[in-house]
């Protein structure tokens, strides 16, 4: 319930401030703005933005098809109310924990922007990831199933490399600690996902 309720609010926000500039500017992630003037609530508004209708639909697409799954598992191992707080913590923690090292890189750099829910999806993947490893995974343009733990290695490589040498305007760092905080959350919260982890990969090998 809460991942259709999280995609409509994005949805409903996203979609007007393609054509409003003014909410657009006011709600994205700029470090400096934040630092400078302290709108602190930058920090989360951003992931209610999204560049452009693509953007938009990739990443409430991966959420539709991870965060129910994510969502169902909480509710099943902590009881139903327990398990949508956890869930919702995990989305929302995230968008914080995903910007953080942006801000601390970008604060005196007034030119940097960002906007997405990237950082918070990240971590519903990732989540999901640790909840069923045995699953496999593919990229939408590479038809290749790949088990979970292999293509969350993968992931977690091509993010840090990316954010280290790409020149696109994908905020990979976000990527990349967004999937690392939901992983950690997820341990946290049913510690018992490291044993099926553990005979996941041993399965693999």
């Amino acid at each position: 319930m809460l991942t259709y309720i999280i995609i409509a609010v994005t949805c409903m926000v996203s979609i007007p401030a393609f054509g409003n500039r003014n909410l657009f500017s006011n709600l994205l992630f700029n470090p400096s703005i934040i630092h400078s003037s302290r709108q602190w609530y930058r920090f989360l508004t951003h992931a209610l933005l999204h560049a452009d209708w693509i953007h938009l639909a990739m990443n409430m697409y991966v959420l539709y098809m991870f965060g129910q799954m994510v969502e169902d598992i909480f509710a099943g191992a902590l009881g139903f109310i327990k398990g949508e707080v956890f869930y919702f913590l995990l989305y929302f923690l995230a968008i914080f924990a995903s910007s953080i090292p942006s801000y601390e890189k970008h604060k005196n750099d007034y030119y940097y922007n960002a906007v997405g829910a990237s950082g918070a999806v990240s971590a519903i993947v990732f989540a999901a990831i640790l909840l069923n490893p045995f699953m496999k995974l593919s990229l939408m343009f590479i038809p290749i199933r790949i088990p979970a733990p292999i293509f969350g290695v993968l992931y977690l490589v091509y993010c840090r490399y990316a954010a280290r040498h790409s020149r696109d305007n994908v905020a990979h760092d976000v990527h990349y600690w967004g999937s690392l905080f939901g992983a950690l959350f997820t341990v946290i919260v049913l510690p018992s996902t490291i044993p099926l982890l553990i005979e996941a990969i041993r399965n693999i090998f």
